[in-house]
């Protein structure tokens, strides 16, 4: 259940109120102040049905052993116990929650390498894939590596497939997407980068590659997708899989850099999975409004599964918001990016009360500082909730997080609650 806050309630009478932990209710929420809650703060409630208290000796596996559940299960339904050395006895964990899951779906978040230990390893419990962001290339197709070691090394030790993010920055760390034509259109550069690719994945344990190209050019738009083709028959004769992102068209002839070079129907064709980037509507100099809103989303995806098959399509998630300063002026005003649950520390320091947009499906609210007004848009527990449920209700193999760089707790609280993971 979805509680949103309203005047003078608290953690504690909300816990009482639904009849579950306290300690819970704060720690899923990562809820800044149990006696001063957010007025039209949204909290995840979670009700289990079976429990079990830690007894001297016990371990994840015995536990696991004894309720026929995976010791994978019992962590997410418990994710702070990926923080700690030992179980405690007396301890009481969540072995299994009432609510039913609504479908199965395959979790993908991508992640720069940099990402902080203790973020990553939260969010790897809830993850099928790992992409890792992202090797460039030169003219000649060789490849730019990123450091990539403690990633791979970090999503194997949970059973997660890492996947090697492509993408067109050059020497400089720059995009360049005329190194997409060179590569495109000279087949020794394609052939080399193809080869280079099947190297590394071999060497370094990926599971496979995720092409993440944009701005492509419209006379580049078959040698492009051919490319793709020839990377997954590549890739495939060797057992690794090929994903490539796609910018959200809601037609074939979309006009727009973002779109014209891209064909989704053949794309679709030549990788193994797709993902929709469907979010950066409200984006860092555009005007305030919601990153992926529900009802343009949905547009996207009515189109997409007229072109690709739902079952390889993953549906894009943000994990982020933007803080915009008031009044807009288009050229000059540059919102800053946040996470959701900084967005939930700002609202809280200004004593904020935050509005729920039903159309977009998502959460915002304004504040005031150095007398300049601000407008946030971010995601919350019911934003994640309807974006998850529609991706079941589409079919979709999948969601993909861009990104997993900045905690947000109660995005995995609810996944985990609504679909299994595969």
């Amino acid at each position: 259940m979805i509680h949103t806050v309203s005047q003078g309630e608290t953690a504690y009478s909300i816990a009482n109120q639904y009849g579950v932990s306290v300690e819970r209710l704060i720690y899923d929420n990562e809820i800044i102040n149990p006696d001063k809650l957010i007025l039209g703060q949204s909290l995840i409630i979670l009700f289990p049905e079976i429990t079990h208290q830690i007894s001297p000796g016990e371990s994840l596996y015995s536990i696991s052993e004894a309720y026929n559940v995976p010791i994978l299960n019992i962590i997410r339904n418990n994710p702070y116990i990926v923080e700690s050395e030992q179980l405690s006895p007396g301890e009481t964990i969540i072995i299994k929650y009432q609510e039913p899951k609504i479908g199965r779906l395959n979790i993908n978040g991508y992640a720069y390498p940099y990402i902080e230990d203790s973020i990553l390893s939260e969010a790897l419990i809830f993850l099928s894939d790992l992409s890792i962001f992202s090797y460039g290339f030169d003219a000649q197709g060789n490849l730019i590596p990123v450091d990539d070691s403690r990633l791979i090394a970090s999503a194997q030790n949970y059973d997660v497939s890492p996947i090697l993010v492509l993408t067109p920055f050059g020497e400089d760390g720059k995009f360049n997407n005329n190194l997409i034509t060179n590569l495109t259109n000279n087949p020794q550069a394609r052939n080399n980068l193809i080869n280079n690719l099947l190297s590394t994945v071999r060497t370094k344990g990926y599971y496979g590659v995720d092409v993440d190209f944009e701005f492509i050019l419209p006379q580049d738009k078959n040698a492009y997708s051919n490319f793709v083709g020839e990377l997954k028959t590549a890739m495939n004769n060797e057992g690794y899989r090929v994903s490539v992102a796609l910018a959200p068209k809601t037609s074939a002839n979309q006009t727009g850099a973002l779109y014209e070079g891209i064909d989704y129907k053949t794309l679709g064709k030549n990788a193994n999975s797709v993902l929709l980037m469907t979010y950066e509507w409200g984006y860092t100099y555009g005007p305030p409004m919601a990153v992926a809103p529900l009802n343009s989303v949905k547009k996207v995806l009515d189109f997409a599964i007229t072109q690709i098959p739902a079952s390889k399509i993953d549906m894009g998630m943000p994990n982020y918001g933007y803080d915009w300063p008031l009044p807009y002026v288009k050229g000059l005003t540059e919102a800053k990016v946040i996470g959701n649950h900084e967005a939930l520390r700002i609202a809280y320091d200004n004593n904020s009360t935050i509005m729920f947009d039903n159309t977009a499906m998502l959460p915002y609210f304004e504040y005031s500082k150095n007398g300049v007004k601000h407008i946030i848009w971010f995601e919350d527990a019911r934003s994640i909730d309807a974006k998850i449920r529609t991706a079941v209700q589409y079919g979709f193999r999948g969601i993909g997080y861009w990104n997993i760089m900045k905690q947000f707790r109660q995005n995995f609280v609810v996944l985990n609650s609504l679909v299994n993971i595969i």
